[in-house]
């Protein structure tokens, strides 16, 4: 009689880990900004009809890298929370700790669970009446959250483009100044040597939550206010 093949849990989940962190860095790097009036998503993404970036509620925005229809599961999953508990409570009820506290639920028990876990890293962002009450709230495949402040880099090359945003960012900077911040640190060379890139407006992904906007604070920046904030010198 063969014997059982063995595999320690802590394998199981150390491959897990390395599986899906790998499937991560693959993806091109998408980054959360504070700024003066908000929170600013910027991402590369030459594909305009699969979106990294959505609004999820009035005040809520979701970002991710990985793969796609993988966190476009979750992001559909997340509107309907929001929709649901806003319609059965009220819309104040909704929040981004509530759901990041969902999302990491259901990433954990799929790390733990299934046979292949989620390639996603995303991130849960609502704007307050003042920055202090922004919250951003990073997840990762394996279900854990963590409250960021500042900015938020995922996926792709991302140590140096954290590492350049970090000696640059100043979160009372206007929207131009951090779009272009943004930018700067997509662009980097991926090593040493390598030749500087740029980044097309139609190739790249942005969308701000505004807390200058009435109820709504989501918008997208596409076509001429985007090549506008790019081109302005302040």
């Amino acid at each position: 009689m063969n014997m059982p093949f063995y595999v320690s849990p802590e394998q199981i989940m150390k491959d897990k880990s390395d599986f899906a962190r790998k499937g991560i860095a693959r993806g091109r790097s998408v980054l959360a900004v504070q700024y003066a009036d908000g929170i600013l998503f910027v991402g590369e993404n030459p594909n305009g009809a699969l979106h990294k970036i959505s609004e999820i509620y009035d005040r809520i925005a979701f970002a991710a890298v990985g793969k796609y229809n993988e966190f476009e599961n979750l992001r559909v999953a997340g509107v309907r929370y929001a929709d649901i508990r806003g319609y059965q409570y009220d819309r104040r009820d909704v929040t981004s700790r509530g759901l990041a506290n969902i999302y990491a639920q259901t990433l954990g028990a799929i790390f733990t669970e299934s046979g292949k876990p989620y390639e996603v890293e995303l991130v849960v962002a609502e704007v307050g009446d003042t920055q202090a009450e922004d919250q951003i709230y990073r997840l990762t495949y394996d279900g854990s959250v963590a409250e960021e402040h500042g900015f938020i880099v995922m996926g792709g090359n991302s140590e140096p483009i954290a590492a350049h945003v970090r000696a640059h960012h100043n979160p009372t900077a206007p929207l131009s100044t951090a779009l272009k911040l943004a930018v700067a640190a997509l662009i980097l060379p991926v090593a040493d040597g390598a030749e500087a890139r740029t980044i097309v407006g139609d190739d790249l992904e942005a969308a701000v939550l505004d807390r200058t906007r009435p109820r709504r604070a989501f918008k997208r920046l596409v076509g001429a206010p985007l090549q506008t904030l790019l081109e302005s010198k302040k």
